[in-house]
């Protein structure tokens, strides 16, 4: 399958490899994973990591699509096991020197705690009572080994890691203590011998005493973790491909549980929450890696490192600032003290919130460590989204119940839900949740995407819960000890007050509070600043946000406008950068009251001339919404779709309503309703709607050109520069759009006669049926422009019904890997795409001035985005709070693919 070795030491030369693999098309994070790769450079860099080997990703791939290691590979293994004994001058298994290893995946993707990771293989009686001869630490061995028992008992043969934690538990209760650390030395060797119990009652064979049976057993296990359930929904929720695999690290074990001077912590090289220049995470006393990053015991705060071992934080933060000047981004490293030793186990670029982003990104431009092209590439686009998050309204907000770590920020109110499996369940059903657990696990990933926020008893900055909720934007508050959750009741009490299953919590993720009831809450800083009810100075995001932003405007070629039906919308739209409107949805300015009333009067007439008098009595209403837009978007673009839903859909259907009709159309209300019934159709999407109403009906049609272009003459009389485009939708057939131009072009010759008034406009149309790409040449011809409505030709390329499929097979179809993602979430470049590009081709060739767009929701989702860059279209079109997104990913794919 491969050229490459299946086993890389640390201390292989990285540079010659990573040249190998660019010949490939592959970087060393491909081969690797990431947290192979950095401990591969980290230790060519002399940055002090403890020793040990990669086994690659492509192994992985072999072995999941076959259910077998690869032939040869547990040979390169020990042959590997041998350089590492060589290199450490210790032995795995034997007693007189004994080596012991972790053995943790890591893929090219970070995927924080997705996967599995097993520590301190090697261990078995003998080499316990080995350890406590050299050690002289007959409390550190124990510890270690039913660590072992537990980790390979749960993760490499599937036993509940509870039932081996309640063997803790038991000699906890034995010997009267609380904490995990108190537990004295017999205690453990007590707590051994009951886990090797449990392991041979679940499994009728013994804990396995040999190294290399533990070892590959572990290997397998990582292997196959890449397919497990949580690691498969970490994937979907964050794109990431299921075809990469995960490498496997076997690395000498380096023990953070070795008495007062030893310790482990997990840290960011600056604060994941606010970006700000400081190194921020948890550390613990005698303890191993897990205790932290599981949540298991809650943690104390980086900087007691430093009141307790001054030299060793000295070098720690010595080595993060080589890591940030290396990487040029802001890590996220684990280490480990081993008796007054500093250790570095991994760095990973890390995750953190949009607000951190970008903060990170301008202040690492100021210090001259990064350009601002790079600046650009470091933010997600969808973390923008973050940004814009509203916030709790401060007048609302009522006393905290409790504190916990303020540890994702951003303001959450829903239901107090207790599983996952709840969570999923009540938002499925339109409900807002609060998950509240102990402590989060990767078994919690679908829940916790479910939820609003996320509410945990125990746990510090850098648990699972606040990892992963900062990288989903969900507001998060862990370590709240306050609370003291009962699932068999399904309640929580804090501060004597019982809170069941289905009250409302609210969280503050900013603050760390946490308030009983659903608080209100108000648009975020950003949004405030630019409707002008906040001042710039009295908002850090807004600046750091202002600041960033224009550096995307110069790097990007994609243009990016907006869709918005209103003044408002369309001037929140310009004030986030929108350059114009790419599309106008006149359909939705027909449901006001009196609108409807006069909209079903035309529907309802009996004749040419009272339809005709009826759309007319709508022409002042329309006038004035195309006055507001046009006048919003001055001197920029505009595009306004004419009609495109069926008549039937703005019919009456209650009784109440039916009557209102029939008092306005002198129709009965059976007549209507005979009438609803002529116009229902089976398949509305494939009916009588779009241009097709336009031929059928030229006075709706002709009645709405009249508006737009009333509303432009006099705005050019008020001294303003609109730009109307008029966009004809639905067109298959070149005579549909002869015909309706003809029309248009009539209709504002007429109204510019009439007003003395000469301005440019341009007329297209929306390219959303299969047939248009297939002649887009012809419709080109007479075609100022093309906007792709994505969502249309998404369900007509595919046969999809899009508000039928999303919810009864899409699933299953990423599922089972039919598909991997939704094609109505990203476009489908394979199909979809293939008509785009050939209708931008055609279209092109036929009029080389041709202006291209796409208005369809794909237009905000940065992967479409990317795509619609590499096609050449001229600009995307997006919701209004989607516009900042749609400019970074655009300047992103300027990076990536320049044009």
């Amino acid at each position: 399958m491969s050229d490459f070795k299946r086993c890389y030491m640390y201390n292989e030369d990285m540079d010659s490899l990573a040249q190998k693999l660019e010949a490939e098309g592959r970087g060393l994070k491909d081969l690797l994973g990431g947290k192979g790769s950095n401990l591969c450079l980290m230790t060519n860099a002399e940055i002090p990591v403890p020793p040990g080997f990669t086994i690659t990703t492509d192994t992985c791939i072999e072995y999941v699509e076959t259910g077998e290691l690869p032939a040869g590979l547990e040979e390169e293994v020990m042959a590997s096991i041998e350089k590492l004994e060589q290199w450490v001058e210790k032995n795995i298994g034997n007693p007189d020197n004994p080596l012991l290893v972790s053995a943790r995946s890591g893929s090219k993707f970070s995927m924080p705690g997705m996967m599995d990771t097993v520590l301190n293989l090697g261990m078995n009686d003998e080499v316990a009572a080995a350890l406590v001869e050299l050690t002289g630490d007959e409390r550190f061995v124990w510890d270690a080994y039913r660590r072992l028992i537990m980790m390979f008992g749960n993760v490499v043969r599937g036993i509940n890691r509870e039932l081996f934690e309640q063997c803790l538990d038991e000699v906890k209760q034995e010997e009267g203590v609380t904490e995990d650390v108190d537990v004295s030395s017999e205690g453990l060797k007590q707590v051994v011998e009951r886990e090797k119990q449990v392991y041979k009652q679940h499994l009728g064979e013994d804990f396995p005493t040999d190294p290399a049976t533990q070892l590959f057993a572990t290997i397998r296990a990582v292997f196959s973790s890449w397919d497990n359930d949580r690691a498969i929904a970490y994937r979907e929720l964050n794109g990431i491909p299921h075809d990469l695999g995960t490498a496997v690290n076997v690395q000498t074990m380096v023990f953070g549980n070795l008495g007062e001077g030893s310790g482990t912590g997990v840290a960011f090289t600056r604060d994941p929450a606010t970006g700000e220049r400081e190194i921020y995470g948890d550390y613990l006393v005698n303890a191993q890696g897990e205790d932290v990053v599981a949540g298991i015991r809650t943690p104390v705060p980086i900087s007691d490192l430093e009141e307790r071992m001054p030299q060793i934080y000295a070098e720690f933060a010595d080595i993060c600032e080589k890591l940030e000047q290396f990487y040029h981004d802001m890590e996220d490293v684990e280490f480990t003290v081993e008796q007054g030793k500093l250790w570095m186990l991994q760095t990973r670029d890390g995750k953190r919130t949009a607000r951190a982003a970008v903060r990170i990104a301008v202040d690492m431009v100021h210090e001259g460590l990064i350009t601002e092209e790079e600046a650009v590439m470091m933010v997600d686009p969808d973390q923008l989204d973050q940004l814009l998050h509203r916030q709790f309204n401060p007048e609302a907000k009522p006393e905290a119940v409790a504190m916990g770590v303020a540890a994702s920020p951003g303001a959450a109110a829903g239901e107090v839900v207790f599983t996952s499996e709840r969570a999923t369940e009540e938002a499925q059903a339109g409900n807002r949740v609060v998950l509240v657990r102990h402590e989060t696990s990767p078994e919690d990933i679908r829940g916790m995407a479910a939820s609003q926020g996320i509410l945990t008893m125990l746990g510090g900055k850098t648990s699972h819960a606040a990892v992963v909720g900062r990288q989903m934007g969900k507001p998060c508050v862990v370590g709240c000890s306050a609370i003291d959750i009962d699932y068999g009741t399904k309640q929580f009490t804090v501060n004597g007050q019982v809170v069941n299953e289905g009250d409302y919590v609210s969280i503050d993720g900013t603050t760390g509070e946490v308030m009983l009831g659903d608080v209100d809450t108000v648009d975020s800083d950003i949004i405030q600043v630019l409707r002008g009810e906040l001042e710039p100075e009295q908002s850090e995001d807004y600046q750091y946000f202002a600041e960033f932003m224009p550096w995307a405007g110069k790097i990007r070629k994609l243009g990016v406008r907006t869709n918005a039906d209103t003044p408002e919308d369309a001037t929140l739209a310009r004030t986030l950068g929108a350059a114009g409107i790419g599309l106008t949805r006149t359909e939705h300015m027909f449901f006001g009251e009196d609108r409807l009333l006069n909209f079903q009067k035309m529907i309802l007439s009996d004749s040419e001339q009272a339809m005709t008098e009826a759309a007319n009595a709508l022409l002042p209403y329309q006038r004035d919404d195309f006055y507001g837009i046009l006048k919003a978007m001055d001197n920029l673009p505009v595009i306004i779709r004419l009609l495109d839903p069926p008549l039937h859909e703005f019919l009456p259907k209650d009784a109440e309503s039916i009557q209102a009709a029939a008092q306005v159309s002198g129709k009965t209300p059976k007549e209507i309703r005979d009438i609803a019934a002529n116009l229902h159709e089976f398949n509305p999407m494939l009916g009588h709607r779009g241009c097709r109403l336009g031929v059928t009906f030229p006075m709706i049609y002709k009645m709405q050109v009249r508006a737009i272009f009333e509303a432009a003459c006099q705005l050019e009389k008020e001294g303003y520069n609109p730009v109307p485009e008029v966009m004809i939708p639905l067109v298959g057939i070149l005579g549909e759009l002869e015909i309706l131009r003809g029309y248009a072009e009539e209709v504002a010759q007429e109204v510019m006669d009439e007003q003395g008034v000469e301005f440019e406009y341009v007329i297209g149309t929306m390219i959303e049926i299969p047939r248009a790409c297939l002649v887009a040449d012809d419709i080109a011809r007479i075609a100022d422009f093309f906007s792709f409505g994505t969502n249309d030709l998404t369900q007509m390329a595919f046969g999809f019904s899009r508000d039928d499929v999303e919810g009864k097979f899409i699933p299953a179809y990423i599922e089972q890997r039919i598909i991997a993602v939704s094609p109505f979430e990203s476009i489908d470049r394979d199909g979809v795409g293939e008509l785009m590009r050939m209708a931008v081709e055609k279209g092109r060739e036929a009029n080389p001035d041709l202006e291209l767009g796409i208005c369809g929701e794909h237009g905000g989702e940065p992967r479409s985005v990317h795509f619609c860059h590499e096609i050449g279209l001229d600009y995307v079109s997006c919701a209004p709070l989607r516009v900042p997104i749609a400019r970074l990913a655009a300047a992103q794919a300027q990076v990536e693919n320049p044009r």
